[in-house]
């Protein structure tokens, strides 16, 4: 029997759950960006989440949501860099073994905090078949619990906080926009949204260079049979088959975006918020740019997932 896919009554148990670790992060504004979007903007800061990304409120949701006897035996995940780094954090609170594995290749800045906060690495080819398949060494290996940085029930559910503070503190919104990578944040939004703000349309950005959720949508099945070729890191996992469901079921639309667009945004968010974000976090904004006069005058919410940049490889070119 299919497992059920999370419900706000998930999400609302995930606040109340990761309430004593994570941060309640700030809505931030800019006169200057809502001018150059022509519409509101209410940025949820994720940067300054712990572990700098959205990831550590599904990570945290997940570790705590364990029975003891469970949890001792350790979790798993892989990760390119962010929800390692989280899990990893997660663990250190709950004070059990976290292994993860990690693609030859990953952004250096994200590599170091998932070791700065005490978890194992194992490295990999940078596929998603060869993180799948030692994932699940590992977890045989030491008996860990695997928690999928995506496609996870109370990951899923803990990502949803997010938007559930956000429209609780500055509801009501006519639209958010989330990244997309393997589709937690978004689904966990999606799911709050519906819950919170009927009114509200949630869509999606994504990488015109790994755009498998949009064409995933557009066919009505999952469409995962791609090499991602994308600056923005965190968003080159595969669309998760209930991620898929969830975004199905609350019609969410998703954008794809040129990098140079995203890069472009990135400056602008650093420069107008003063707020270190990654390029898989400013997508969202590029997104929302892109499609100025559809969201022309409207209050619209932008959840900033991350900001976990590798300052020396800083990726502006001629952007």
């Amino acid at each position: 029997m299919p497992t059920p896919l999370p419900t706000f009554h998930d999400v609302l148990a995930a606040a109340a759950r990761i309430a004593p670790h994570a941060h309640a992060t700030p809505v931030l504004r800019s006169r200057v960006l809502d001018e150059l979007a022509g519409c509101h903007l209410h940025f949820k800061a994720e940067p300054l989440q712990r572990a700098g990304a959205f990831k550590f409120r599904g990570a945290c949701n997940a570790v705590w949501a364990l029975e003891a006897e469970q949890a001792g035996r350790g979790v798993v995940t892989h990760s390119s860099g962010n929800h390692g780094a989280a899990l990893a954090l997660a663990a250190k609170t709950r004070g059990i073994p976290c292994h993860v594995v990690v693609p030859e290749g990953a952004n250096a800045a994200k590599l170091a905090n998932i070791a700065r906060y005490g978890a194992t690495l194992h490295p990999c080819a940078p596929t998603i078949a060869a993180r799948e398949s030692l994932a699940a060494e590992v977890q045989q290996r030491t008996g860990a619990t695997l928690i999928h940085p995506y496609t996870h029930h109370d990951v899923i559910a803990g990502q949803g906080t997010a938007a559930l503070e956000l429209l609780n503190a500055n509801g009501p919104l006519s639209a958010l926009f989330t990244p997309v990578g393997g589709g937690g944040l978004i689904s966990g939004t999606a799911i709050t949204a519906a819950a919170v703000a009927p009114g509200c349309r949630v869509f999606g950005a994504e990488p015109e260079g790994a755009a498998d959720t949009a064409r995933s949508l557009a066919a009505g099945e999952r469409q995962v049979d791609f090499i991602p070729d994308t600056i923005c890191d965190g968003l080159r996992g595969t669309l998760g088959e209930r991620n898929f469901q969830i975004l199905r079921a609350h019609r969410v639309d998703v954008f794809t975006v040129s990098d140079a667009d995203t890069l472009s945004a990135m400056r602008w968010l650093w420069q107008c918020l003063k707020l270190l974000v990654e390029p898989s976090s400013a997508i969202a904004l590029a997104a929302l740019l892109q499609q100025r006069a559809r969201f022309a005058g409207q209050h619209v919410g932008i959840v900033l997932s991350g900001g976990n940049v590798d300052v020396d490889a800083l990726p502006w070119g001629n952007a």
